[in-house]
């Protein structure tokens, strides 16, 4: 965009649009890294090139565009909590689905994506995970394995068949019932929040690290 122009030459409402037209649609954590790499490299350009050169990321405007944003601290539910809502929520699906979540750390969309072909005793293989690998494997506690063996069975679902064929919106919302039931706000990945933390705490982490 600016090939043919002399660095000291490129100004600050320039760099505004290039930032704005390279960033579109990206997560804020990405315009700031944008940001951060552009002002790093006048800052090169100014300390070995010319001292003479203005850095045109260098003003107040564009640090308030792209500041950094504290980190966001999660309110982690309590054992107990997650305990209750389990044991109050009734309808066996939904309760498997809770468990799923809770006790084996499963994103929503994962657990409604999960078949009985994808179920070996207390191992749940996941196909085409968020993380970007070919496939990823859960272990879940026996107690559970049990249970959901038992709703494999009495859901008749056929090998290659979803397990739970509700909607996305379907099962935030059966999560958000499920908390109501012990008056709280809960979405779904609260459920796998806990759990990892649950695993940190037993590990012998601090509550600050957690």
């Amino acid at each position: 965009m600016f090939g043919d122009r002399q660095a000291e030459s490129i100004t600050t409402d320039e760099v505004i649009p290039f930032l704005t037209g390279l960033s579109t649609a990206a997560k804020p954590a990405t315009k700031r890294h944008r940001y951060s790499c552009l002002k790093a490299f006048f800052n090169f350009l100014k300390n070995s090139v010319d001292p003479g050169i203005q850095n045109p990321c260098d003003t107040a405007m564009l640090r308030k565009m792209f500041r950094e944003r504290p980190p966001q601290q999660w309110k982690i539910v309590e054992k107990d909590m997650v305990d209750e809502i389990i044991f109050r929520t009734m309808k066996p699906r939904n309760r498997i689905m809770l468990e799923l979540m809770a006790r084996g750390g499963m994103r929503v969309g994962e657990v409604l994506k999960t078949g009985p072909m994808d179920i070996q005793d207390r191992k749940i293989t996941l196909a085409g995970p968020k993380s970007g690998k070919g496939s990823e494997v859960v272990f879940i506690p026996q107690k559970v394995a049990d249970r959901l063996k038992e709703y494999v069975k009495e859901s008749g679902a056929g090998p290659e068949q979803r397990l739970f064929p509700i909607s996305y919106n379907a099962a935030r919302i059966i999560v958000r019932k499920a908390g109501r039931l012990v008056g709280i706000h809960l979405r779904p990945h609260d459920l796998r929040r806990h759990m990892h933390a649950l695993h940190v705490v037993l590990s012998g982490c601090s509550d600050e690290a957690v």
